[in-house]
């Protein structure tokens, strides 16, 4: 399920640049609803948004590549503010008749600005403050119309045309090295006129009448996680259409401890229709001596499917299948913005079988993972539900590097228990917004009592992030790891060695697989 939002918007063109996404979370941060097209989409498509103001990303490419990735000229007739970001801003001189040179060298990293006039969208207080460049090529001469308004050295890294509401910034003001970047772009949202007030709960109204619009009298199933994902999902469309929908939550054998009851009775007490499904063994079955990480998640999600629609023929005039994709899975799964990479894919995404019986229902599929949190909230869901922290839907399936067996998962269960335990009793979230173990596929040797051991190693990974879409490990006290080390080797039986993640995102992912 998808539609053109009534909300003011912001429609960012996406030229590729892995800060694309950083670019609408800055937005919603500062107020601003933000959409992400394909470079490519048609001006039709563009207006259909009713955009105030219009970004085109930073992208991996060189405008005078053959195939370059190229602007629509007729973006200009619909006469809105337009930002252009690094490759974006070269696409703008270029079109409009400036010039665009490679650099000698490649300007990666933090730069220092100096102002070169009076800006519109640079405050005087940033001038001589650090932005964060990535480019190779740069605008040597700005179209006519255009002042300079700041420079890197001899680079010229912001220009403006006021008159025609055009500018142009060499460097990403959407990351957090820009330390002026978020008053930059709060200055173009109001040259643009955004009135600033959007927040994720401010859509509930509005999926709420899309759903009711989108299902009619139909019936509906939900896919229970036990996520904060499929559960906010789930109560926004209770909310829309109530009894019509059933959820069904599946007891893959790849939960946490103890969770599937914990979880079970936490949708019972908020009064979601739920259906409960034993299905472990079909599970295990399937992965049985399955090692690849991506033949796993679409053998996990192929099961669900299967599931669902087996479910959903018990549930008279079902017609839909609703699930809690947000947009990072979107972003990372499909190649869906022109030249963006696809990283893995997601069950919720890359996994369902290409003949799916059931369509789909995605509310959530334009949000990040804390703004999913707020309107958890805002639905009047417990804090504690609310606040639980990111479980992938393939489960601990992922985080058994190998194949899965049934052994592997209790073991895993246990050690994954004592991570969190000690993690919880000892810090405060969100300042560690995800923490969990990994088994790995190796064994070491070990001695414990006066007997030597050959057994698994267990990694624990701990991340501090505000959506998921970068990360940074957790700088966790050594009494803690050494607490959680001690605990898991003496009390997990066929774990004797334990080891810390200390990877960022990126350039590594949050879960291994």
């Amino acid at each position: 399920m998808s539609g053109v939002t009534s909300q003011e918007t912001l429609v960012i063109l996406d030229y590729g640049s892995q800060y694309t996404q950083l670019i609408a979370r800055k937005a919603r941060e500062l107020g601003v609803y933000s959409i992400i097209l394909p470079f490519r989409a048609t001006t039709e498509e563009i207006a259909a948004y009713d955009p105030k103001g219009i970004v085109l990303s930073g992208g991996p490419n060189s405008v005078y590549e053959k195939d370059a990735p190229g602007l629509n000229p007729d973006v200009f007739g619909l006469e809105i503010p337009l930002l252009g970001v690094c490759y974006g801003m070269q696409l703008l001189a270029l079109n409009l008749g400036g010039k665009v040179e490679p650099g000698t060298t490649r300007e990666y990293g933090n730069a220092t600005i100096s102002l070169a006039g009076e800006s519109s969208l640079i405050d005087a207080k940033a001038d001589g403050s650090t932005v964060w460049m990535s480019h190779g090529d740069h605008v040597a001469s700005v179209p006519d119309g255009f002042v300079v308004t700041a420079k890197s050295g001899d680079i010229i890294c912001a220009m403006e045309d006021t008159a025609l509401g055009l500018y142009g910034l060499q460097f990403h003001p959407e990351v957090a090295h820009s330390l002026e970047g978020k008053n930059i772009l709060g200055r173009f949202f109001d040259l643009c006129g955004f009135h600033r007030d959007w927040s994720a709960g401010s859509l509930v109204d509005e999926q709420v009448a899309r759903i009711q619009a989108t299902v009619g009298d139909a019936n509906v199933v939900c896919a229970l996680s036990g996520g904060v994902d499929s559960s906010v999902a789930a109560t926004l469309v209770d909310r829309a259409i109530g009894s019509q929908q059933t959820c069904i939550f599946v007891d893959t054998g790849l939960l946490r401890q103890n969770e599937y009851e914990e979880v079970l009775a936490a949708y019972k007490a908020i009064g979601l229709n739920v259906k409960p499904i034993r299905a472990a063994a079909d599970f295990y079955a399937k992965l049985k001596d399955v090692e690849d990480p991506e033949t796993k998640r679409k053998i996990i999600g192929a099961e669900f499917i299967a599931i669902f629609e087996r479910e959903a023929k018990k549930v008279k005039g079902t017609k839909f299948l609703v699930q809690g994709t947000l947009y990072p899975d979107v972003i990372e799964s499909v190649s869906v913005n022109g030249p963006s990479v696809t990283i893995k894919s997601h069950h919720n995404v890359g996994g369902l079988p290409e003949k799916m019986q059931l369509k789909l229902i995605e509310p959530l599929r334009e949000l990040f993972k804390d703004e999913v949190r707020e309107l958890g909230a805002t639905l009047g869901l417990p804090e504690k539900m609310v606040q639980r922290q990111p479980f992938p839907g393939p489960g601990l399936a992922i985080r058994i590097i190998g194949s899965v067996s049934p052994e592997r998962i209790e073991i895993l269960q246990k050690a994954d228990a004592i991570v969190r335990e000690e993690i919880e009793n000892h810090v405060v979230r969100p300042e560690v917004w995800q923490f969990f173990a990994v088994l790995l596929p190796i064994k070491s040797v070990g001695v414990m009592g006066d007997g030597r051991t050959y057994e698994q190693v267990c990694a624990v990974r701990a991340v501090s992030s505000s959506d998921g879409m970068t990360a940074d490990w957790a700088k966790l006290p050594h009494e803690l790891l050494a607490k959680i080390s001690s605990r898991i080797v003496s009390e997990v039986r066929g774990i004797n060695r334990v080891v810390y993640d200390i990877t960022s995102k990126p350039p590594g992912t949050i879960e291994w697989e």
